[in-house]
């Protein structure tokens, strides 16, 4: 295995997280945001506060774009499967 071998692998495995993570971390940051500009507009400093609207917003988005998710995570799998055999030569 060579050296552009491993850069690759972990170039693919880096930008797989980017793409699999993206959606909640997407969500979490707008709910977080309005939340806080709510917050701030209105004085009320209590931090539980956004812990629900956050909860609900990713298990809305988990709910939408999971099977998404975790159709591009076995297609990584399988097409790191179907490499194993070409790494070591």
């Amino acid at each position: 295995m060579d050296i552009a071998a491993v850069v690759d692998l972990g170039h693919q495995a880096l930008w797989m997280t980017v793409l699999v993570s993206a959606p909640l971390l997407g969500v979490a940051l707008a709910v977080g945001l309005l939340i806080g500009i709510v917050q701030a507009a209105t004085s009320i400093n209590e931090s539980t506060l956004s812990f629900i609207p956050k909860l609900a917003a990713l298990a809305i988005t988990l709910s939408i774009a999971g099977g998404w998710q975790l159709g591009v995570m076995m297609d990584y799998a399988r097409g790191l499967f179907q490499r194993i055999p070409t790494l070591f030569l």
